[in-house]
């Protein structure tokens, strides 16, 4: 006969009894009364899921057969379920290189090493997930557009917009940086992810190769890595 962690992986999970999901979260029973015995004891004396997931982690440990490692495995359960249902806060589309620069660039300045960032947006540009997808020295980082394009990918990403930091202070774009950005260009036009923009973050100033009219025309050259180097 299946047990419950066997009836989750083959049913799902909202094909559980709430005593069984309790027996997934404990793992384990006590001496003398096994898991799903434990479950139901516990269900039984709190008054159900509803009740249970209200107690403190202090008030959990005190329940029979919960001790400190189940209490917080159990407070954190509940506390995901919460957030999962919670609305998520939508965020104010990026409209313009300076909005860009505001939110995720400043905390690039100060960087002694070079970083790449990428920032996925929704169809709507509102900003979705940043990720930093390479880090290297003072003078150039490595950067692989597979990596990029599989953060984003994963995101469902819409678009994208890309920002690295120049730590000599130098905002303005060198010929590896355009043939960095082109080679993204052209790989986010085969997977129809729309690529806004990138910035290059210097002290106390940025480049948007946008802005500044350098903005690669799409084109078939290969995705391979390269470096961003000063």
């Amino acid at each position: 006969m299946d047990g419950p962690r066997e009836r989750l992986a083959r049913l799902g999970a909202s094909a559980l009894a709430d005593v069984e999901l309790l027996a997934v979260l404990l793992g384990t029973g006590r001496s003398g009364e096994d898991v799903a015995s434990l479950a139901a004891n516990i269900l039984r004396r709190t008054g159900g899921l509803w009740a249970l997931a209200r107690l403190s982690p202090a008030e959990l440990e005190q329940i029979a057969g919960i001790g400190p490692a189940k209490a917080a495995r159990l407070a954190a359960a509940f506390e995901a379920g919460t957030r999962a249902l919670a609305p998520r806060e939508v965020a104010a589309p990026l409209t313009n290189s300076e909005a860009v620069f505001e939110r995720y660039g400043k905390g690039m300045m100060n960087s002694p090493v070079e970083r790449f960032l990428v920032v996925s947006v929704d169809a709507k540009n509102r900003p979705r997930v940043e990720r930093e997808v390479a880090r290297g020295g003072r003078t150039s980082c490595q950067v692989d557009p597979a990596e990029v394009f599989r953060v984003l990918v994963a995101d469902s990403a819409s678009g994208a917009i890309f920002l690295h930091n120049h730590p000599s202070g130098d905002p303005d774009p060198s010929p590896q940086d355009l043939a960095l950005t082109e080679r993204l260009v052209a790989a986010g036009a085969l997977l129809e992810i729309r690529i806004l923009d990138h910035l290059i973050v210097g002290s106390g100033r940025y480049t948007s190769l946008r802005d500044a009219g350098v903005w690669p025309t799409i084109s078939a050259k290969s995705t391979t890595s390269i470096a961003l180097s000063l």
